[in-house]
């Protein structure tokens, strides 16, 4: 299971962790993903995982 974005293609991002010695280690940064259930036209239900940002931007537009 892919943590991406299936609207927008937002994935995974890596950085660093910066400890108080400014030692850096890598980590990665997910997304904010949501599994909704959207209705299509044709009337019939999908299950999709998108990011939260991208479902404010549904409910906008809806």
């Amino acid at each position: 299971m892919s943590r991406k974005c299936q609207i927008s293609g937002k994935g995974p991002m890596v950085g660093n962790n910066v400890s108080h010695a400014n030692n850096k280690t890598k980590r990665r940064f997910l997304p904010n993903l949501r599994t909704v259930r959207l209705t299509l036209e044709d009337g019939t239900t999908a299950r999709i995982k998108i990011s939260a940002k991208e479902l404010r931007t549904l409910k906008k537009h809806s």
